[in-house]
């Protein structure tokens, strides 16, 4: 059992996390304080959806999305929710009271292996998970019984998870602490909370730049290689069937956004650093080039299926996801009808 203590930590376990996540898809009422998130609904002469997200930049296609008004030409307004804590993405989009989320794959899991009518329809953004530890720790082998900071059932999890197992090791080497949001996480290392952490851009270029000799032990590449998924567009099923042209207007925003950040990255972080990012823009610009939008992760369908393993051996599923959890036909459907966007993209899988 991996300690959580101290004014950082919140006393979360695998079960609870459960509990408060997958356990929303049977439909579990809501606690009041993320209720009263859904009181206002913005006035829409169309179709207003309601969103979680993320706080990385494989959330930077949803939120240039939403500032820039990509759905709004095919009738589709977005309306995100904040919440308070990662754990309650889940919890809200596992209960349906959100239309879709941008979303890691990893917690996905959780909510397609109970049971929530969820499907993958389009990919965020790829890379970008990155190991960082404090002065003195070099490698793997070094970080045994150092203080590990990361999110439960996420892909932040996943991949230390993985990185330590290549190295012949497991989470049983380290002690590991589950801390709540992404500005919290770095924080706590910048301070000196915690020996190591695992973290998203582009936090994670301001733990290196914020303590003195800290390194990059891992950006996942040297586990995964190149180009694997982190962050997914993920949407519930009984939207899918009654109003596809609403989650295709989602889709094709993401593509919009995807090529005018590629495009202009200085305007793409002007736009979402403050706002959405609570990082200094040097950070956010030394971390842009990290983890890209990817709109089209068709080719990433194997590598999500297969980080099944990781979630069944740390006790979040019972069984590795199928072919069932995705449905790419509405991307497949978008790239059909915009062929010169997509051509034009850098990223993509064909």
């Amino acid at each position: 059992m991996c300690d959580r203590d101290g004014s950082f930590y919140r006393n979360l376990s695998r079960r609870g996390f459960l509990g408060r996540s997958a356990g929303a898809a049977a439909a579990l009422a809501l606690p009041a304080h993320l209720a009263g998130l859904l009181t206002s609904t913005p006035a829409s002469a169309g179709t207003t959806l309601k969103a979680t997200h993320g706080s990385g930049f494989c959330n930077m296609g949803i939120f240039l999305a939403k500032e820039r008004g990509l759905t709004k030409a095919d009738g589709v307004d977005l309306d995100f929710v904040v919440t308070p804590s990662n754990t309650e993405i889940t919890t809200m989009f596992g209960a349906g009271l959100v239309d879709m989320s941008m979303i890691p794959y990893s917690n996905f899991m959780t909510l397609y292996d109970a049971g929530a009518p969820v499907k993958i329809v389009a990919g965020g953004g790829v890379e970008g998970c990155i190991i960082v530890a404090r002065e003195g720790i070099a490698s793997a082998a070094d970080l045994k019984g150092k203080t590990f900071g990361t999110f439960q059932a996420d892909t932040l999890e996943v991949l230390p998870y993985d990185y330590l197992k290549k190295a012949g090791m497991s989470f049983r080497d380290v002690e590991v602490k589950y801390l709540d949001t992404s500005p919290e996480l770095a924080q706590a290392f910048m301070a000196g909370a915690l020996d190591a952490i695992c973290h998203i851009e582009p936090y994670a270029s301001q733990c290196v730049m914020g303590r003195k000799g800290a390194r990059v032990l891992s950006n996942g590449t040297d586990v995964y290689g190149k180009g694997y998924s982190d962050c997914v567009l993920a949407v519930r099923t009984p939207l899918l069937k009654s109003n596809p042209a609403a989650v295709k207007a989602v889709i094709k925003a993401l593509l919009v956004a995807q090529s005018q950040a590629e495009a202009d990255k200085a305007a793409a972080l002007k736009d979402t650093v403050g706002k959405y990012y609570k990082t200094s823009m040097e950070a956010a610009v030394d971390a842009s080039s990290k983890q890209p939008i990817v709109v089209d992760q068709r080719d990433q369908t194997r590598f999500i299926i297969e980080r099944g393993a990781s979630m069944k051996e740390l006790g979040y599923v019972k069984k590795a996801p199928d072919e069932g959890a995705f449905d790419w036909s509405l991307l497949e459907a978008v790239i059909a009808e915009n062929k010169g966007l997509y051509d034009g993209l850098k990223l993509k899988s064909a």
